[in-house]
């Protein structure tokens, strides 16, 4: 199943790269990789997290989705107050909104995140990850549970966990599954100058 996998990231890497990076990620670049540094240490995924604000808002820090997300993580208000409270920052401090605030956030959450799940390699973890920053770590470990009591690999995503669904609606679930395809193996391939990725770094090397 690897080298389906394989040969799977190497069809979206090209797909990638025939698109391009929004002149706006540009000005975000030092911000971003030193926060991501800051965080998850040299080894952090660069080329993820800037995948992931491509597909929450285009790298546009004013943006605001239909329902009421905000930012360039794309923040829910609920979460963006409760995150705040987790690392004590006062209100006028919470600002979904502030570039600073959405990087770093996104990379704490995603952090906090990926230290509660496990899986079989960094790729597999990462796109739970990935599914939990979009639809919630619960759906995560339901999922997971579903999975394994249908034989299927509780610690592999792609092609394992991402085929069961532990009872979300038809349109979250597509959703939700789209969510880690498109980051990982649409746009993340993009990036890998900024730094390291998440699933496509071995396969361009």
């Amino acid at each position: 199943m690897r080298w389906l996998i394989a040969t799977f990231i190497c069809a979206m890497c090209f797909t990638a790269m025939a698109q391009s990076i929004p002149p706006a990620a540009f000005k975000h670049k030092a911000d971003l990789t030193r926060i991501a540094h800051a965080e998850w240490g040299l080894d952090a995924p660069i080329a993820t997290f800037a995948a992931q604000i491509q597909q929450e808002s285009g790298w546009n820090s004013q943006a605001v989705s239909r329902v009421g997300a905000e930012g360039m993580g794309q923040f829910m208000p609920a979460t963006a107050k409760w995150w705040c409270s987790k690392y004590s920052i006062s209100v006028i401090n919470c600002q979904p909104k502030n570039p600073i605030w959405a990087m770093r956030s996104l990379a704490q959450y995603n952090l906090w995140l990926y230290k509660q799940i496990r899986a079989v390699d960094h790729c597999q973890r990462m796109a739970m990850t990935l599914s939990g920053f979009n639809g919630g770590l619960g759906w995560v470990f339901k999922d997971k549970e579903l999975a394994f009591s249908k034989g299927l690999n509780p610690q592999i995503y792609f092609e394992q966990v991402e085929l069961v669904n532990a009872g979300r609606s038809t349109a979250n679930f597509k959703e939700n599954r789209d969510y880690p395809r498109r980051i990982l193996f649409r746009y993340e391939a993009l990036y890998l100058t900024w730094g390291k990725g998440s699933c496509t770094s071995e396969v361009l090397r």
